[in-house]
């Protein structure tokens, strides 16, 4: 938990040739007149997908009406802004399957991935659960693990930056899910858009591949508070102060594999490296702890997350003051402490997480924390320095617990007429 740190089915209404015109528009043309945002949705398809309402039906929401560009320098589901709803999902390639087959399936994936971001349905077979719905900031992100190569055929492709993580003390990893041969992430700031879009994605894989594994999380619904402000995880601890922004100078040399100069292969320009840990917080024992003690843990304050050195949430630590007794004002285990940049040769992390819980254990333990998702150029300068610090003394550690783990390489954005993963598959 690191501080440092987004053939086309038919329309219901079916005509003859001599029928009248519809009196309705499609929903992708009630999209294209929201205004709420100012979207220009433009041609990301070449049909209407679902009919949507009549005419005069009031336009979508400002929510359901924002839209996430599938084509682009990189893949979408990175520096977008928290969603509502995630999934994470990884399958392995089917016995028999290689390099042919993931590239159909990748194939696959991108066009059900750009129709769905576009507020679209399915080629084929849409299920109709996201029907009256826009596209919601759906994002749908692609990656690869390091058995990928292997099982493709192409081990000289992968990167070193993908050697599997180290172990950590505070590990008690469950490795059937954990890892995986392709990584999907999925989100949306609807339930239904998100879900939709896993079981497409699912249905997609077909004999190609099968699940791994499955988890599924959420965030904070844009608009639930009076102005935009950090999210709070389930420890009611505000998360990602210290997240670099993309207006820094340096932002994307540490989140971005550029696209010369590097050591990376050249399929891996514009992309970048998740890290997804399932870390499961012990609440019952946090919450037994007072606002003070959980504040001495942090080294933030819980109401605004302001350093308890002073001043607001964005303001700088200091590190160096100290009470009457001579003890530091920020505890020297404190979790905020442990993980600045500063603190850890510049090393650097984006976080971009979903809060989980998946139902109470018999003896009524939550089993809830934080699908911790964090993007960076490298992850071993990123990620693991951080992590190793963290295992040799971070207060925060007898409160959480990392129960699965997992390493992708995440390409960059496809361009137009390109499916992701195309320069890998087909170079």
């Amino acid at each position: 938990m690191a501080e440092p740190s987004q053939s086309l089915r038919p329309s219901v209404t079916e005509e003859s040739p001599s029928a009248p015109p519809a009196q309705g528009v499609s929903r992708r043309a009630l999209l294209g007149t929201a205004g709420a945002t100012g979207l220009v949705l433009g041609a990301a398809g070449a049909g209407v997908g679902y009919a949507a309402a009549p005419a005069q039906a009031t336009p979508l929401s400002s929510v359901g009406s924002d839209r996430a560009m599938f084509h682009g320098k990189h893949q979408p589901g990175i520096t977008e802004g928290l969603q509502a709803r995630g999934h994470l999902i990884a399958f392995d390639l089917a016995a028999g399957a290689g390099r042919k087959e993931a590239a159909a399936l990748l194939r696959r994936w991108s066009t059900t991935a750009e129709r769905l971001m576009a507020g679209e349905a399915m080629t084929q077979d849409d299920t109709d659960v996201a029907r009256d719905a826009g596209p919601s900031s759906l994002t749908v992100t692609f990656g690869f693990g390091n058995s990928f190569f292997a099982r493709t055929g192409l081990e000289k492709q992968r990167p070193s930056a993908l050697d599997p993580l180290p172990d950590f003390s505070s590990d008690h990893l469950d490795r059937a899910r954990s890892n995986g041969d392709l990584w999907v992430q999925i989100g949306a700031d609807d339930a239904l858009v998100a879900f939709h879009a896993l079981r497409a994605v699912q249905k997609d894989a077909g004999s190609a591949a099968r699940v791994r594994w499955q988890m599924n999380g959420f965030n904070r619904t844009p608009g639930a508070t009076t102005r935009p402000m950090t999210a709070r995880n389930l420890m009611g601890q505000l998360d990602g102060t210290r997240n670099p922004k993309p207006t820094d100078s340096d932002f994307d040399k540490r989140i971005f594999v550029p696209a010369s100069g590097s050591s990376d292969p050249a399929w891996m320009a514009n992309g970048s490296y998740a890290v997804v840990r399932r870390i499961r917080m012990l609440l019952d024992d946090w919450e037994k702890l007072s606002v003070a003690a959980q504040e001495n843990v942090i080294g933030r304050r819980k109401s605004n997350g302001a350093p308890l050195s002073g001043g607001s949430e964005t303001t700088a630590m200091d590190l160096e003051k100290a009470r009457a007794d001579g003890e530091y004002v920020v505890p020297i285990n404190a979790h905020a402490r442990i993980t600045r940049p500063d603190q850890n040769g510049g090393a650097a992390i984006l976080r971009r997480p979903f809060s989980y819980h998946d139902g109470i254990d018999a003896d009524g333990t939550p089993d809830a924390g934080l699908l911790f998702v964090c993007w960076q150029a490298d992850p071993l300068r990123g990620f693991v320095p951080v992590q190793r610090k963290l295992d040799r003394g971070d207060a925060l550690s007898q409160y959480i617990r990392h129960e699965a783990s997992g390493l992708f390489a995440v390409p960059g954005g496809a361009a137009d007429g390109e499916y992701v993963g195309q320069r890998l598959l087909e170079g």
